[in-house]
């Protein structure tokens, strides 16, 4: 396959042997390596100009929110200011063309944003966007049209008066409202020398299981300054726990969490005894995905110098795995723990991380932006991004400065989405003290896709919480459907997986209350709209969502 200007329309391609077969991969490299993806920086004609900027209070943060918000299947941007206000910008792009933005008005223009999460809270269909603040967190309705409104007081919600660096939302189990989990840092009002304290983390539960509205919050004790939080379902139990990566306070007992949260009951953490491992690092940004097909998720978690890839322990004659988790990054080559150009030897500080396949190759493959705190010396000042390529055999190859995004700016928070409905995906990085940087994807020769979008009636319309499942060849990929994770910045819409070569497959869904949706055949090349007990329905630009 050559070089897209236009996606492939979807088509219904039945009775191809091919179907069963093992997944083909898109043209490698002389030496057997997979397909390098190639970046194309659009940044200058994109129509986006906004820089999170600040002092100490900003030295963390600067994410970016990913969300179709007028309903054309093209996702839109609000990025954090820090002490500028937050930006949203209207995703003007064409399919397949250069990407294009245009800055309009929105009602999310609040000052002091350092992290934006978009999920639709109420059930109306609309996005509504939760902005994380040095100060008052605010939850902002979706009015349609791209236009937000203030919701905490109609819906409960204490925003508090924090310094809010990570977010997570689920709806747990009978509920019709959600539970959002907040992540707070140091104590803002108190002496900053030499650490500060922690303060609590809050979990926001609805007031009962039919109220539209928050209960008061929650306090997560012990809390150790996370930068990064994420319910996922680790063990597929069908109640997902909440992760929490740290940054501070190991003086103190710190280190990395995960919290039981069954439905009714109070949170309590996973303790030794059960298998939880004690590790410590500078906890900034989490990503998970069932990178070798058995089920369970991966995660990658981010930190300074000592980046983590965890892969779940053996599973016990009983069938159900303990929170044990071994760290494979050494072994996957996914360590990330040095720049790789530019002359530096001193050690990196990573901080948003995704998994997407950027080259369709059926392998899904890692981002990691970099960037010094501010002038840390015993750190990398010219610290590239990192997009680490999987290749056939699990491992990762570093090929940021061959796909053009070994940008050296401070970079924080970040989103990888297909921007332009190609079917290829691309990359905007938040950086602290200079201008957002977006490249469009413009690999040549890379493989077929599938994205999908859910929907279920009432409540948690998006299906948090739910698990699509796709075959290629003789195995399944798996994408658990979160809201949380990375560092600041959170996305919905469509999820992306690149088939290799194959024409169609078949994929289903496992939705959050345990009913698993049929197989269907579905058309590679191909964006669906998958409904609970509905088959696929194709989608094209132009048609509403």
């Amino acid at each position: 396959m050559t070089g897209r200007n236009n996606v492939r329309l979807p088509a219904r391609l039945a009775g191809l042997a091919l179907l069963l077969s093992l997944p083909q991969a898109a043209p490698a490299l002389a030496n057997g390596g997979p397909l390098v993806p190639r970046f194309t920086d659009e940044t200058a004609s994109s129509g986006i100009a906004s820089t999170y900027r600040g002092d100490w209070e900003y030295m963390v943060g600067g994410g970016a929110g990913s969300f179709d918000c007028n309903a054309d299947g093209f996702p839109d941007l609000v990025l954090a200011g820090g002490e500028d206000k937050a930006k949203f910008y209207l995703n003007r792009s064409s399919q397949g063309g250069a990407l294009k933005f245009e800055e309009k008005p929105s009602g999310l223009e609040l000052d002091k944003v350092i992290g934006a999460y978009p999920l639709d809270i109420d059930g109306d269909g609309l996005q509504d966007v939760v902005l994380l603040r040095s100060g008052e967190n605010v939850v902002m309705r979706g009015l349609g049209g791209c236009r937000f409104e203030r919701a905490n007081e109609a819906w409960g919600f204490d925003g508090g008066d924090a310094w809010s660096t990570a977010f997570s939302a689920t709806w747990e189990r009978g509920n019709t409202w959600p539970t959002l989990a907040i992540g707070n840092y140091i104590d803002r009002f108190e002496d900053f020398e030499p650490w500060g304290s922690c303060t609590d983390n809050w979990l926001h539960r609805p007031a009962s299981t039919t109220e539209r509205r928050f209960a008061p919050r929650i306090a997560l004790n012990p809390s150790f300054c996370p930068l990064s939080i994420l319910f996922t379902d680790w063990n597929r139990s069908g109640t997902p726990s909440l992760r929490v990566s740290n940054d501070r306070e190991y003086y103190k007992g710190g280190q990395e969490q995960m919290w039981k949260l069954e439905p009714g009951k109070a949170p309590e953490l996973y303790t030794q005894a059960e298998g939880w491992k004690y590790l410590r690092i500078w906890g900034m940004g989490i990503a998970s995905h069932d990178l070798d097909f058995d089920g369970y998720p991966e995660y990658f978690l981010t930190s300074m110098a000592d980046n983590k890839l965890q892969k779940l322990g053996e599973i016990p004659a009983d069938g159900k795995p303990k929170p044990s988790y071994n760290d494979v990054a050494f072994a996957k080559g996914a360590t990330a723990h040095r720049p790789y150009t530019g002359g530096e030897i001193r050690p990196s500080t990573a901080w948003h991380t995704e998994f997407e396949d950027v080259n369709n190759d059926g392998r899904t493959d890692l981002f990691v932006a970099k960037g010094n705190v501010a002038e840390m010396p015993d750190f990398a000042e010219q610290d590239p991004n990192n997009l680490l390529v999987q290749g056939e055999d699990g491992r990762f190859i570093e090929m940021g400065d061959k796909a053009g995004v070994a940008s050296m700016a401070k970079g924080r928070g970040g989103a990888l989405a297909d921007f332009n409905l190609d079917g290829l995906v691309d990359l905007l990085v938040v950086n602290q003290g200079s201008a957002v940087e977006i490249w469009r994807n413009t690999t040549e020769g890379a493989g077929r896709f599938l994205q999908i979008a859910l929907r279920q009636k009432g409540a948690n319309r998006d299906a948090v919480g739910a698990w699509i499942e796709v075959k290629t060849g003789d195995v399944i990929q798996r994408r658990e459907v979160t809201i949380g994770g990375g560092h600041a910045g959170g996305k919905t819409g469509w999820h992306h997986l690149g088939l290799g070569e194959r024409a169609e497959t078949e994929m289903r869904v496992l939705w959050p209350d345990g009913e698993a949706g049929a197989w269907q055949k579905v058309a590679a090349d191909g964006f669906y709209v998958v409904e609970r007990g509905v088959a696929p329905r194709a989608w094209m630009p132009g048609e509403g969502m």
